[in-house]
């Protein structure tokens, strides 16, 4: 699976990383843990963050 992260993060490492097709989310300083979420949950999380 691909996982993204915000190019604004830089390289220190502390982040949060969101899966490809916007199903899950996870801590990049703990990858094996994951958040699954509905794709709609993280779509509003985004528009809301973007506004």
């Amino acid at each position: 699976m691909n996982w993204r992260k915000s190019t604004h993060s830089g390289n220190a490492g502390n982040c949060v990383e969101l899966r490809h097709d916007l199903k899950a989310v996870r801590d990049s300083k703990h990858p094996s843990t994951t958040l699954p979420l509905p794709e709609r949950a993280v779509r509003a999380l985004l528009t809301h963050l973007s506004a």
